[in-house]
């Protein structure tokens, strides 16, 4: 899938692509927003469906995960219908230039390859508006993890 601003957005197959992911997750939410860097890898990323944005030259600009199956069991009531998006990041650089919704748009198809019927997510507070821009209706109350206020979030697909 192509950006308009000379981006790609792919799965990340390769185990490039995959440093490239935790390389803008480390960025984002390591350096950025100060989460402890154990918290920001899991178990789960081993059986994630990754995708990745890039710039024609290669630059990565922004990644993704979807968890779904067992992985994603504790995050959508048991649902196995219903995937799980999370560690949506956008390098700076690349912010505003439509590179999350495509994100959330490669996750959402990747969902649906694997006849999942919802997305949850548990979105930053400060991020709603974003996800409710995508479709996505905020549930449950406000939580904290990792220090940042967040909110549960699902989309029918």
């Amino acid at each position: 899938m192509s950006g308009p601003h000379g981006y790609a957005v792919r799965v990340a197959e390769d185990p490039a692509d995959l440093e490239a992911c935790f390389a803008v997750r480390k960025e984002v939410f390591v350096g950025e927003q100060g989460v402890p860097e154990d918290l920001e890898y899991d178990a789960h990323d081993a059986g994630a469906v990754h995708v990745l944005a890039v710039r024609e030259d290669g630059l990565p600009l922004g990644t993704g995960r979807l968890l779904y199956g067992e992985a994603a069991a504790d995050r959508n009531g048991g649902d196995p219908s219903v995937g799980s998006l999370g560690r949506l990041a956008v390098t700076r650089e690349a912010r505003g230039l439509g590179v999350g919704v495509a994100l959330v748009r490669a996750i959402e198809e990747a969902a649906r390859a694997r006849g999942l019927a919802a997305v949850d997510l548990h979105a930053q507070t400060q991020a709603l508006g974003f996800y409710e821009r995508l479709g996505y209706v905020a549930y449950g109350p406000e939580d904290m993890e990792a220090g940042i206020p967040h909110r549960s979030m699902r989309r029918s697909l």
